[in-house]
């Protein structure tokens, strides 16, 4: 641990952080921001661009490692129309009862160097 370093962070998708949270936690971390865009497997596996991806654990995760208070958890769940916008609901229902914070981002469209210009969620 270096002095003076009052917070060690790590934003994840989750995959591996059954695995490895033990041994980050005694390495000093104590949050961790989890990217969950869906709550559904098969648009998960889609954005993970990973095929048998266990949804269910990160869920596990998110309920374990809130209840045990071990760390300080965010959820970043960036909303996208026509994909995941008619989710919001179900997020704020899996997550109110949880100690963790969750924020919804606006999907902010760029494409390399050049922005995309449709529109975002929330505009007409």
């Amino acid at each position: 641990k270096l002095e003076g370093l009052k917070t060690i962070a790590v934003t994840t998708n989750g995959i591996n952080l059954t695995r490895l949270l033990p041994r980050l936690k005694e390495a000093g971390l104590n949050a961790i921001n989890i990217s969950l865009d869906t709550l559904v497997p098969a648009k998960f596996e889609f954005i993970v661009r990973r095929k048998g991806t266990n949804l269910s654990s990160k869920a596990t995760v998110l309920i374990l490692a809130g209840m045990l208070c071990l760390l300080y958890l965010q959820v970043n769940c960036v909303v996208m129309r026509g994909f995941n916008e008619d989710e919001v609901l179900d997020f704020v229902d899996f997550t109110k009862d949880l100690p963790l914070d969750v924020r919804f981002i606006e999907y902010m469209p760029f494409d390399g160097k050049y922005c995309c210009f449709e529109i975002p969620l929330g505009q007409k």
